[in-house]
């Protein structure tokens, strides 16, 4: 930051961190600039992702009691369904066989249980990464923007010590515009990295949760599939 600029500001009597930006040497001013972005980029994968999790688990879980209570003929299940209901999409994949199970033969039993169980893997892997899809961006900016915020102070730094020499000058005048840049980039480094951490360890353990659910109703369909394909109707 030039000094004189920053005496301008003090002088004034409006110090801000607004005026603090827009006086900012420029390459500081790009960290400063490329810190907000990512906190809002952040910002926005959370506020999206919580409720795209959120909303998932809820449908699957609605689907999964309706199937249990003998209801899931209230949803379409043909195979390539537009639905956004997780639960529907996984008794969709085995649909087919579901049909042929009643009527398949003693020998192709298991080939038909084969067939269901490789159909539901892919299914659940393609959900999850769907829900998914977005949070390695809060891994990026949480492990990066700490180094960014850090190149930041490292320059602002080197400026204060570039103005001293320039000015022969170790006044507050000189140093504290350099100073106030190198705060502030480790800060705003901080405040993109803290919630971006925060929220991908959250949402991580969340898609866990999801994925074992799905998981789990996955083996529940292929036993009553194995009961249905072995005794006929249950």
């Amino acid at each position: 930051m030039n000094p004189e600029a920053m005496a301008d500001v003090h002088t004034q009597g409006a110090f801000s961190m607004v005026e603090l930006l827009l006086a900012a040497d420029p390459v500081v001013k790009a960290v400063l600039i490329a810190l907000v972005i990512a906190s809002i980029w952040s910002w926005a994968v959370v506020t999206e992702k919580f409720f795209a999790i959120g909303g998932a688990r809820k449908k699957a879980k609605e689907f999964e009691e309706a199937f249990w209570n003998g209801r899931a003929d209230e949803y379409e299940l043909r195979p390539g369904q537009s639905s956004n209901n997780a639960g529907a999409k996984l008794f969709a994949a085995i649909s087919r066989e579901w049909r042929d199970a009643k009527s398949v033969s003693p020998s192709e039993h298991a080939a038909l249980v084969a067939r269901a169980e490789r159909s539901l893997r892919a299914t659940v892997d393609r959900e999850v990464g769907n829900v998914s899809n977005g949070i390695g961006a809060l891994a990026t900016i949480g492990s990066s923007s700490v180094y960014i915020g850090l190149f930041g102070t490292v320059w602002g730094i080197m400026n204060a010590f570039l103005n001293i020499s320039a000015q022969e000058d170790t006044s507050l005048a000189v140093v504290g515009g350099p100073i106030a840049e190198a705060l502030f980039a480790t800060g705003l480094g901080l405040i993109a990295a803290i919630p971006a951490v925060i929220f991908y360890n959250k949402f991580s353990g969340d898609l866990n949760r999801y994925a074992d659910m799905l998981d789990a109703f996955s083996q529940d369909l292929l036993v009553r599939l194995s009961r249905r394909a072995s005794d006929g109707p249950i």
